[in-house]
């Protein structure tokens, strides 16, 4: 347990711990998803699609960690030197493909989702669904395997190209002047790794330092006055179209409005992933702009875990089909109507979470 409640609180370990399902675990997925379109499996579709989903939702989280794991480097200040042979540029690199490797996969989860919605609310699901999928699956895999490797400069510098091409000119060196004694003037007699990271280290200068794209994002929002209210204004309209589905889907699936036929309160179901779109959007925003104002407070990391078991929730009711063919005046099955019953708590959860950000903890 002692272990466990380490992990939990140290940001960095739970980076490292989440960081291997956006690759692992989604070349699994993928791997089922493309077996599925050879033998035109709709049981393993759909398995793909909701794993696509879940591991779409683990990634934002994922990606939210990694902010936090710097701060657990620096600090309090953004500024405070980091460890030795970790470099400033190696974090931003990362920070940037793990941006888009973010987006990318969110966009494979949410027409993931769409294609398991469309499953049981059209009769032939639409001919582009699945092979956008496939493309957006192929590019999420791409884009987040380079943000794994990019992330491996990190905690290895020593496999940057950039300190490994210098590490290989001293050994050509020493080659050189191996077969040709005296022909390289002032030539090493031995080539460390670590000569080469402090040379790298200490070439950098701020004027040739990385420009973090992630980092020029969060100026964009911090640095015009218009978009923090645009975005809060997007983020509570976005937030009411998810609560007001969330409450008529599930209060229906609990036993209210009877003469209401559950295929008709699934078609409310896009409403709801529209405004949790919009609520992504906004929210991903809010936290590239001002990560430090969510990085050490426990109530954003409690929300986060409250999205995805909401995450969990809607898979559930995704890949369930007796309740949604059942007609009007019959009670949904026991499973769903806990299923519904957790889905009203796991959202009032995450919009308390939310609204409390300012008033718990130390973000704002």
């Amino acid at each position: 347990m002692e272990t466990l409640h380490e992990i939990l609180t140290n940001t960095s370990h739970l980076h490292l711990l989440l960081n291997h399902i956006p690759t692992t675990a989604f070349l699994v997925a993928l791997v089922v998803f493309v077996v599925a379109l050879i033998n035109r499996s709709e049981t393993l579709t759909k398995t793909s699609l909701a794993l696509f989903f879940m591991i779409a939702a683990i990634a934002i989280a994922t990606y939210a960690s990694g902010s936090a794991a710097e701060a657990w480097l620096r600090g309090t200040s953004p500024t405070t030197e980091l460890p030795a042979n970790v470099l400033s540029d190696a974090i931003h690199e990362h920070e940037d493909a793990a941006l888009w490797g973010t987006v990318l996969m969110a966009l494979t989860g949410f027409f993931s989702w769409l294609a398991l919605w469309q499953g049981r609310s059209v009769r032939k699901r639409p001919s582009w669904t699945l092979p956008l999928i496939t493309v957006l699956s192929v590019l999420s895999f791409v884009a987040m395997s380079r943000a794994a490797y990019l992330g491996g400069h990190i905690d290895h510098v020593e496999i940057r190209p950039d300190v490994v091409a210098r590490h290989k000119a001293c050994l050509d060196l020493v080659d050189a002047e191996t077969k040709h004694p005296g022909s390289v003037s002032n030539a090493p007699a031995n080539c460390p790794w670590q000569t080469a990271v402090d040379e790298v280290v200490g070439s950098q200068a701020p004027e040739t330092a990385y420009k973090s794209q992630a980092r020029a994002l969060g100026d964009f929002v911090i640095g015009h006055t218009w978009m923090w209210p645009t975005l809060e204004t997007l983020h509570f309209v976005g937030l009411s179209l998810l609560f007001t589905a969330v409450l008529i889907v599930n209060l229906r699936l609990l036993g209210m409005m009877k003469v209401v036929p559950y295929s008709a309160v699934y078609q409310l179901l896009p409403i709801g992933m529209l405004g949790f779109a919009i609520n992504l959007v906004t929210g991903m925003l809010f936290f590239v702009g001002i990560p430090s104002q969510y990085n050490a407070n426990p109530v954003f990391y409690w929300k986060m875990v409250f999205v995805l078991l909401a995450g969990l929730n809607v898979t559930y009711f995704m890949l369930v089909d007796d309740t949604w063919t059942a007609t009007a005046g019959v009670a949904a099955p026991v499973g769903p109507r806990i299923a519904a019953a957790s889905a009203i708590f796991i959202w009032v959860a995450v919009l308390y979470c939310g609204h409390m950000l300012p008033f718990i903890g130390n973000a704002f």
